[in-house]
């Protein structure tokens, strides 16, 4: 079996990314990703480090990240196996990729940036939740320095059907919502209505 070794090998096989993939990358949270990332309450944090690559899945019952600014947003550390391996890694290299993902919907969120750890009481203390047994505090907090945000292509979830059929919640952003507000050329519901065909019609 040949493998490919090259940029330019791939580019051969690939082409150029359609337009509409380049526009979609925005420098900050624009309103449309922000309520959608608001949306989220479950999101994958991917970053790199000494021993190699790390993925780890952050979850919660309300929205996962605290959107701080159109650059920057906060993600709690709550309970999980102390091995803490993502943030053992961006402790030495601060670069991150995040999946956003809200249930019954086909699209995800990526944000590609920085992040760091800060263990500050109060703000951790911002973050308490409480019950019988008293306040729930993270021991540390996730900052989040946004480089690029931009939706996925959503065939991925449709060829998947990992929500069963189950239907994405009320006013969250379209595909061409998010389209729209990176370009001025763009019609949501021109959009959204072509998708609606286009992509089921060419999921592999």
């Amino acid at each position: 079996m040949d493998f490919i070794g090259s940029e330019d090998e791939l580019q051969a096989i690939y082409g150029a990314p359609m337009q509409v993939a380049l526009t979609k990358v925005s420098s900050s949270l624009t309103p449309t990703y922000r309520r959608w990332v608001e949306a989220a309450r479950f999101c994958v944090i991917a970053t790199v480090g000494h021993e190699g690559t790390d993925a780890s899945p952050r979850g919660d019952d309300g929205p996962v990240a605290r959107i701080l600014d159109e650059r920057t947003f906060a993600i709690p550390d709550w309970t999980g196996n102390n091995r803490i391996d993502s943030m053992r890694n961006l402790v030495r290299d601060p670069r991150l990729s995040i999946m956003f993902m809200v249930s019954g919907s086909g699209n995800v969120v990526r944000v590609n940036g920085l992040g760091r750890i800060t263990a500050d009481p109060d703000f951790c203390a911002s973050f308490a939740r409480h019950n019988a047994a008293g306040a729930l505090t993270p021991r540390t907090v996730m900052i989040v320095q946004v480089g690029e945000v931009y939706m996925q292509c959503s065939r991925a979830i449709l060829r998947s059907r990992i929500w069963g059929g189950q239907a994405a919640p009320e006013g969250l952003p379209t595909q061409g919502d998010m389209l729209a507000a990176n370009s001025s050329e763009l019609d949501a519901r021109t959009y959204d209505e072509g998708w609606a065909v286009r992509g089921p019609a060419n999921l592999w």
